[in-house]
């Protein structure tokens, strides 16, 4: 259905009667876009956002199930833990390949129905397995990786969202819609948060049979209300042909930092605070109250300036926002170290009230620094190939296509890598926690070398202007051809 005859049907045809195809979307032709256009790609953004937002909050369960799970019940230590909420990080992080092609393979509503439904699978075993301690470690393993379910929801949604808007618009809408799906993680643990307040550590079910009906509201309001597409492409041709491109591993690299810093932190904040109470004496159930009081402020605060962070990108440029990020990154880790470095040698059983309100505002912080270099990394994924695709042959409206496929393909695989760095955050706490001082203090060193590596990384690659003229790269990346030969330089 042409987009001009679905706009003018759009007040007059009940949406149970609708076929939710469109087949030649054009979001850069403004007179299309004010005529009704920017009605259809808001409708499809807000039951985007509240699918990936269900998504989001599957994905971190195990977050949150970790609260319910003392050592002395189900015999798992903290080391053990931080494993177990890896383990959906990662699968998440691989799903986001198949699930960022899916879009254009299936449409973006027949995908967003499945996915949501598929939700129902990791929520059912959690919340079966949940009631049996006895159940082995391995099989918690197997039943925590399906949660990644939820992890590769954010690459359908976002490569589906990046088609339905302009250029000019790309940075909010993709901001808004990463951000309201990340508010998933906070909602989850403020939900885990109110069970442990009301029954205590001993009903974690409860928590999952609320997400069993957000799964199925998200798969009906997709059915009833989004559009798919029929002129997205987001194969794994265009995935293939990204990878030509030296800015599609710097924008992936640089990705680790931001969005992997936040998924990794919302994963591990609650047990390294959990982990930390217990040390200063508090009893099992008074640790896991006053962990899940805390740990989903960083979320919800990172999730919220996530579209702040596109916002600015669209006003200031994407690479000097993200460069600002990782200096204040950079900051925020350094904290962490001095604070770990003084708890180490206070000699005192468990942190002290001053090194944990340092602990918790500093964790904050990274979690708001975050949410702004997710947005504005976003944002430079689109302007890059929109400014590759001017010397790309064809008319303007198959370079936009270009840009736009170019780009969609990009957003799933920086994504994928990205989210790997949640898996690494888990990872480098749990070596942390097992070595000798059984502290944290080492995992905030390598937090902060990383984001060092990442300011150092965004400055020359995006910001630096050598004084060599013919290999002069202003404010981003060099324009390119479809085969990766650079040809002009840009600004992002």
């Amino acid at each position: 259905m042409p987009l001009c005859h679905l706009i003018n049907q759009e007040a007059s045809v009940a949406t149970t009667s609708r076929k939710h195809w469109i087949d030649d979307w054009d979001s850069e032709d403004v007179a299309a876009w004010e005529a009704g256009g920017k009605k259809v790609a808001k409708r499809n953004l807000i039951w985007s956002i509240f699918a990936e937002h269900v998504g989001f909050s599957v994905w971190s369960i195990w977050s949150v199930m970790v609260l319910f799970m003392p050592q002395n019940v189900y015999h798992i230590d903290p080391a053990g833990k931080f494993f177990l909420v890896a383990v959906p990080t990662l699968v998440g992080s691989l799903l986001r390949i198949p699930y960022t092609v899916a879009t254009a393979k299936f449409g973006g509503r027949n995908w967003t129905i499945f996915s949501a439904l598929a939700l129902l699978i990791p929520t059912l075993l959690t919340l079966y397995f949940i009631q049996h301690p006895e159940t082995s470690y391995t099989t918690y393993l197997v039943v925590a990786a399906f949660a990644g379910f939820g992890g590769g929801n954010f690459a359908s949604s976002m490569t589906n969202i990046n088609a339905f808007y302009p250029q000019r618009l790309k940075g909010w809408a993709l901001g808004l819609n990463a951000g309201g799906g990340n508010i998933g993680v906070p909602a989850m643990q403020i939900i885990g948060l109110i069970v442990i307040a009301t029954l205590g550590n001993t009903a974690p079910e409860l928590v999952c049979a609320i997400y069993l009906v957000l799964c199925g509201l998200a798969a009906v309001g997709a059915a009833l209300f989004m559009d798919n597409l029929g002129n997205q492409q987001a194969n794994l041709g265009y995935m293939k042909k990204i990878l030509k491109f030296s800015d599609s591993w710097t924008m992936s690299f640089l990705y680790i930092g931001t969005f992997g810093s936040f998924i990794g932190f919302s994963f591990a904040f609650g047990q390294v605070l959990n982990i930390n109470y217990l040390a200063a004496g508090q009893t099992i159930p008074q640790a896991a109250l006053h962990a899940a009081q805390i740990a989903w402020i960083g979320p919800l605060l990172g999730s919220i300036f996530r579209p702040l962070g596109g916002k600015l990108a669209d006003r200031i440029g994407g690479g000097k926002i993200t460069l600002y990020t990782f200096v204040a990154m950079m900051v925020a880790a350094g904290v962490l170290v001095t604070a770990g470095v003084l708890d180490d040698n206070d000699g005192r059983k468990g942190a002290s009230g001053g090194i944990m309100l340092t602990y918790v505002l500093a964790f904050i912080a990274l979690f708001i620094l975050s949410g702004i270099g997710n947005g504005s990394t976003y944002k430079m994924i689109p302007s890059i190939f929109e400014a590759k695709s001017k010397s790309v042959e064809g008319s303007r409206v198959e370079q936009q296509a270009w840009s736009r496929n170019m780009a969609g393909a990009l957003i799933g695989f920086a994504g994928a890598v990205g989210a790997l760095g949640g898996v690494f955050i888990n990872l480098v706490l749990r070596a942390s926690y097992q070595g000798e001082a059984k502290s944290a203090t080492n995992a905030f060193w390598v937090f902060l070398a990383f984001y060092i590596a990442c300011a150092l990384v965004t400055w020359a690659v995006f910001l630096r202007r050598p004084s060599n003229k013919a290999h002069d790269r202003t404010p981003a990346a060099a324009s390119v051809d479809d085969s990766g030969d650079e040809k002009v330089s840009v600004s992002v």
